[in-house]
């Protein structure tokens, strides 16, 4: 159902600056065990891999189409083969960066790493990038220790409205 708009969007990918069409970037899952993310690239190749806020401070990576597949997520629609693969669930705590020591420690400390990592969750359901990671980990851990159904559902639905109003999008 989804591969006209892949296609649309590997085409925009490919016409717009070289480099491969998905990109891969190593994150830490369930348990601590880090898996292979998908995305489509919106970076030009040779981009450092770096938090998203690190990223603002550098003059900026993001493609012309890497801007439009930021602003609309479009650039996450790959992550659903990580939940085909069982590497990630729709809704969880958002993986952390491989390189993101200090977040990661505090997600185990605060036993989020216990569930899978989602393509969306609560934290970014509340501000998304905008928040500082001390402010994500509590959220991932009230949602880790709220968890239902009908919680999943309310983020999925959030993340529509969210999605649409552009709101935390980078």
């Amino acid at each position: 159902m989804l591969a006209p708009a892949f296609a649309c969007i590997a085409l925009a990918i490919k016409l717009d600056s070289p480099g491969p069409i998905i990109f891969k970037q190593k994150r830490v899952g369930l348990n601590g065990q880090f898996f292979n993310i998908y995305k489509f690239r919106t970076m030009h190749c040779g981009t450092p891999d770096l938090p998203t806020d690190q990223m603002q401070k550098l003059p900026s990576p993001v493609t012309r189409t890497g801007r439009v597949l930021r602003s609309t997520s479009l650039d996450e629609l790959p992550q659903l083969f990580n939940v085909l693969k069982a590497d990630m669930s729709l809704v969880g705590p958002r993986p952390a960066l491989y390189n993101q020591t200090e977040l990661t420690a505090r997600r185990k400390a605060g036993g989020i790493l216990r569930y899978p990592p989602g393509i969306t969750g609560w934290a970014q359901v509340n501000g998304r990038d905008e928040l500082a990671d001390d402010v994500k980990v509590e959220l991932d851990r009230w949602y880790c220790d709220n968890w239902t159904y009908w919680l999943d559902w309310k983020i999925v639905f959030l993340t529509v409205k969210a999605v649409i109003t552009r709101v935390g999008a980078v």
